[in-house]
């Protein structure tokens, strides 16, 4: 996409860290915005903030892991400005434990949201979006996690962003094979302070096993939230598939 400027981003997970980045950048650059995020996250307080500035802006409560909720994304949308340009999906959650200590529910938790959350996505946008057969894009949020094992005690989150890659792939060459005019982008961010982990406490599911939280030593240099905001959107403008943040 050469030009977003008046064009429709759809961001979930984006009531904190890299997504409301995102929506930021987004919202700078002239866009609408469809921000999407579980109902007691601070969801409405951002998209508040950013209306304020001139945007936009629709809000939709969405659980990514839950189908019929991505689908009703996808219709407000419809709704609300008529389809959307750019899908990013950035919902994301972790847990920590060894693969045999990690309970199935954690499990099917982490890997509901963090990789069935853009399956979701792209099933639920990608039809209306080559139907209008006007330029798009997808952005996928992996991590570094999605293209080499990090650490131990991370299994669900590391089998899940190898999914969202390997998604990711796909989606691309299924979308040229079809001549589609949409772009796609797998995001994998390295060390990026967030509150990713404090939302995975608060939200593991009832009845799961709780397991020992780890940290995982990197040398890696923390980038911050907005400068990963701003390599998504050159991404998008650009066309490049691979967004590296180490």
């Amino acid at each position: 996409m050469k030009d977003v400027k008046g064009k429709v981003a759809v961001v979930t997970g984006s009531a904190s860290g890299i997504g409301l980045a995102m929506c930021e950048h987004f919202a700078a650059a002239g866009m609408k915005l469809v921000m999407a995020d579980l109902k007691d996250s601070p969801l409405e307080k951002e998209a508040e903030r950013l209306r304020k500035s001139g945007t936009d802006v629709l809000t939709h409560a969405t659980d990514v892991s839950k189908w019929d909720q991505v689908q009703a994304l996808a219709a407000a949308t419809k709704a609300k400005f008529g389809g959307a340009n750019v899908v990013c999906n950035n919902a994301g959650v972790r847990s920590m434990g060894t693969i045999w200590d990690t309970s199935i529910e954690d499990w099917n938790w982490v890997i509901g949201i963090d990789l069935f959350g853009v399956i979701h996505g792209v099933k639920a946008f990608t039809p209306d979006m080559m139907s209008r057969g006007e330029p798009g894009h997808f952005v996928n949020t992996s991590s570094v996690a999605g293209l080499v094992v990090v650490g131990t005690g991370n299994a669900p989150y590391n089998v899940s962003k190898h999914g969202v890659v390997a998604l990711s792939e796909s989606l691309h060459h299924e979308l040229r094979e079809a001549g589609a005019p949409i772009g796609v982008s797998v995001l994998c961010p390295g060390v990026i302070p967030t509150n990713l982990r404090e939302n995975s406490n608060r939200l593991r599911p009832q009845g799961a096993t709780p397991v020992q939280s780890r940290t995982i030593q990197s040398d890696m240099k923390p980038m911050t939230a907005s400068n990963v905001g701003k390599l998504v959107l050159d991404g998008i403008l650009n066309d490049r598939f691979w967004l590296l943040t180490h």
